[in-house]
């Protein structure tokens, strides 16, 4: 149950329907974590630009939507893994890949960039941290950009995940791919 009433376009104050419009008319998200992220409009907006940039980045559609399925896994947070299992699907990553990560298990990854993708999401939110190998063969793998990416997007989305769980952002009911207990 939500911990957080939705407030509605017409209730906003100026800045926060300022910013909720800019965000909608870019194709932002406005849901979600940005039910509480617009209580602190220039949060809101933060959130949205970091979103972008991140977006824009060297890291592929794919591989950033396994980073942030590693995340929602990490966080239990359902809201979060209900948007990135579709948006995981739109971008073509198998349901085998996605029932894995539900199931903290390893997926079976071709792609040696996206199987990096995993190893450093699942090892930054385990260990707090990565160790000199992991780091290593991850930049030999990326690239020294693409792992800043990869770690900015890890931390970027775990703030997203913590605050719809802390918040009691939930998926609809009618969810194909529930995150498993």
């Amino acid at each position: 149950m939500a911990r957080i009433a939705i407030i509605d376009r017409a209730d906003m104050n100026a800045e926060q329907a300022r910013v909720h419009d800019v965000a909608k008319a870019s194709g932002g998200p406005v849901g979600g974590p940005y039910y509480a992220y617009i209580r602190l409009p220039k949060l809101y907006e933060a959130c949205q630009n970091l979103r972008a940039s991140l977006s824009s980045g060297p890291l592929s559609d794919r591989e950033q939507q396994i980073v942030n399925l590693v995340v929602a896994r990490h966080w239990n947070a359902r809201y979060p893994w209900f948007a990135q299992v579709r948006r995981s699907l739109a971008v073509g990553i198998d349901q085998a890949v996605i029932d894995a990560i539900n199931a903290r298990a390893t997926p079976s990854l071709s792609d040696a960039r996206e199987r990096t993708c995993f190893a450093v999401a699942r090892e930054l939110l385990a260990a707090k941290g990565l160790s000199d190998q992991t780091y290593a063969a991850a930049e030999k793998t990326m690239g020294l950009e693409s792992l800043v990416a990869l770690v900015a997007t890890t931390g970027s989305f775990s703030m997203t995940c913590m605050t719809a769980s802390s918040f009691g952002v939930e998926p609809p009911a009618a969810n194909p791919t529930p995150l498993a207990q």
